[in-house]
């Protein structure tokens, strides 16, 4: 926790991620250079949590600017904030960027949390801490008052110990907000209402596309069956689909990096503190590098602000990643599916300040379901299912545009 400013008996107790504006308090994205950015008026999120009988209870730690700094970043890391660990055991990582949201649900202090992503953010911890996560179609939740790094594949999204607490939530904070152009796209005919019907869901008649690989491990192929039977024994059925979609890697990391430097100076042109720019973050870091940077650099920062002016690269990009949205909506029309389903990632490694994330996550199974449903902007929710080692593992659901209700 950043800050925690106390539970009540009477309402819902629920901390927020602390790259959301609370009215009156920091807004950091956990890092120093932002220490002074009091909010002047709730995200809108935030207002209807609190117009709802919510608890601000407390501001969650996260990977510092939302583990979009360094490609050597350390999950659950800020300057703020410091290091956020594993709900299980404090020598491992908790995943990030929203690494405080779940630690705070995982390890008891709250039932509810709101967490964001771009990718991963929500399902990674969400996972790792065996908690349930949900990243909603792009849209359906607003990001004004939100710190952002892209606005093709930002959302926040609630994270909690049930999936009862978790749709209940949703319902709350979805809707459309005119500061947000995003949820315009909201259907008109759209139902708000994911909570009502679960006590009545079932798998019975649903399809769901495996999400698989020819390089999966026997341990995987191991839960990929024990998954599979756990489906058809509650009469749904599983598919092995061709799937021939090409993840586009480079083009979506360029795109982040373009709507990162825009979107952030937009943010500051109307917040409290006196960072206005990229370029100024940059500079503050490098003057306070002792305490900014003591484990890794800000190459993305340096990318992202030489890249913000290739317009014609950054219209290509959006073509590509509109290109691979259509190859898994068509995956989930030619098959029937009613979603995709798969393991959501590996278990949680070790802490390693030397060669962050990228390195430490080596040591663990690898694998992944997330990526295509940010880049697509579909729904994505995991809930705990197994274990590797001890350590938690979640199962994947991701649906077409608009389907929480149905998934």
């Amino acid at each position: 926790m950043i800050e925690f400013y106390g539970l009540s008996d009477e309402k819902i107790n629920i901390v927020i991620k602390d790259n959301i504006d609370i009215q009156g308090e920091v807004t950091s994205a956990g890092s120093i250079a932002l220490q002074d950015n009091i909010a002047s008026e709730n995200a809108f999120i935030i207002q209807k949590l609190i117009d709802a009988n919510y608890n601000i209870a407390g501001k969650a730690n996260l990977s510092e600017w939302a583990n979009f700094r360094s490609e050597e970043s350390i999950s659950g890391w800020s300057s703020l904030g410091g290091q956020t660990t594993h709900y299980l055991f404090n020598n491992f990582n908790p995943c990030g960027s929203s690494s405080g949201s779940a630690v705070a649900v995982a390890s008891g202090i709250v039932d509810i949390a709101i967490g964001t992503e771009t990718n991963g953010s929500i399902s990674c911890p969400s996972s790792i801490n065996g908690i349930v996560g949900m990243k909603p179609t792009v849209g359906l939740v607003s990001r004004s008052g939100i710190i952002p790094i892209s606005k093709t594949q930002d959302t926040a999204g609630p994270m909690g110990k049930s999936v009862k607490s978790v749709a209940k939530t949703l319902e709350v904070i979805s809707g459309y907000d005119p500061d947000d152009p995003a949820t315009s796209r909201i259907p008109d005919n759209f139902v708000f209402d994911f909570y009502s019907d679960l006590d009545n869901a079932n798998l019975e008649g649903k399809r769901f596309g495996l999400l698989d690989s020819n390089n999966s491990s026997d341990e995987v192929k191991r839960l990929h069956n024990v998954l599979i039977s756990f489906i058809e024994s509650r009469g749904g059925s599983v598919v092995r689909f061709d799937d021939f979609r090409r993840y586009p890697g480079d083009d979506e990391y360029f795109l982040l990096k373009y709507e990162f430097k825009h979107g952030l100076e937009r943010y500051l042109a109307d917040a409290n503190s006196q960072m206005k720019t990229l370029k100024e973050i940059i500079e503050f870091n490098e003057v306070n590098k002792e305490k900014t940077m003591p484990f890794f650099d800000q190459g993305i920062f340096y990318s992202s602000l030489e890249l913000s002016e290739e317009h014609e690269r950054y219209k290509k990009a959006l073509q590509v990643l509109m290109k691979t949205k259509n190859q898994s909506l068509n995956i989930l029309n030619e098959y029937k599916l009613d979603a995709f389903v798969g393991l959501t990632r590996g278990p949680a490694w070790k802490i390693d300040y030397n060669g962050g994330d990228r390195v430490a996550a080596e040591e663990v199974p690898s694998f992944g379901s997330g990526g295509f449903a940010a880049i697509a902007g579909l729904p994505h929710i995991t809930i705990p299912f197994f274990q590797i080692g001890g350590f938690p593992i979640g199962v994947s659901l991701i649906g077409e545009e608009w389907s929480e209700k149905k998934n």
